[in-house]
C-alpha cells in the first residue's frame, strides 16, 4: 500500500535544535512525518518556519481534517492533542493534559494502527518527563520500528531515557545516526 508509511517523532525541551539537526540531514522521505513537540500556540508557527528553513520536505502546521501526504512534515499545534484517524487524517482536540502536557506524544502514538503493508516508526527525542514511553511501547507492540535519542546528544535525557527503560526501543542513537536510520528505512 504505497503512501501509508508514517514516522511519528516526539520531543520537548531542546527539540527545535535537535529537529533542525535531524532535518538538515534528511532527504525527502517516502513517509509522512508527524512531530509532536511540547509547544505553545504562540510559538508553533515560528517553529514550523524554523524547521522549514532547513528541511528538504515541506513543513506544515497540522490542521483538523488534514490528510497526511508522503514526503511532508506536520507539526502538532500548541495546546491541542493530535491523533490520527486511519493513520492518515489529522484530528485535533483540547482534551485533558496527558503527562502534564498538551499536545502529548503518548496520545498521538497511541492513535496509530498498523495497516498491512505499511511501515511505521516512532522516534523519541530530547525532553523532560516520560511522555512518549507508553506511546513507543504501543508502536513496538504493533510491529513498528522504535528509536530513541542517546543521552550524549539529548539536551535533556528524560523522554528518551523513559522510552529506553520500557525495553521496547530497537535503536538508541545519536542525532545524526537517527537521520541515517530514517533514510535507510524510508528512502
Amino acid at each position: 500500500m504505497p503512501g501509508c508509511d508514517l514516522v511519528l517523532i516526539g520531543s520537548s525541551t531542546g527539540g527545535l535544535k535537535v529537529l533542525e539537526q535531524l532535518f538538515q540531514r534528511l532527504p525527502v522521505l517516502k513517509a509522512a512525518i508527524v512531530i509532536v513537540q511540547h509547544i505553545t500556540p504562540l510559538v508553533d508557527q515560528s517553529f514550523v518556519a524554523s524547521l522549514a528553513r532547513v528541511s528538504k520536505m515541506p513543513v506544515l502546521l497540522a490542521q483538523q481534517g488534514m490528510a497526511l501526504q508522503s514526503g511532508k512534515v506536520y507539526l502538532a499545534p500548541g495546546n491541542v492533542h493530535l491523533t490520527l484517524l486511519r493513520n492518515s487524517v489529522v484530528q485535533l482536540s483540547d482534551g485533558d493534559k496527558v503527562n502534564s502536557v498538551r499536545p502529548s506524544v503518548d496520545v498521538a502514538m497511541k492513535s496509530i494502527s498498523m495497516p498491512y503493508g505499511c511501515k511505521i516508526a516512532g522516534v523519541i527525542l530530547t525532553g523532560m518527563g516520560a511522555d512518549g514511553a507508553a506511546g513507543i511501547s504501543h508502536i513496538k507492540q504493533l510491529g513498528g520500528i522504535t528509536i530513541a535519542q542517546d543521552q550524549k546528544t539529548s539536551v535533556i535525557y528524560g523522554m528518551p531515557k523513559a522510552a529506553a527503560e520500557t525495553g521496547r526501543i530497537d535503536f538508541i542513537l545519536p542525532t545524526e545516526r537517527i537521520a541515517d536510520k530514517m533514510k535507510e528505512l524510508f528512502s
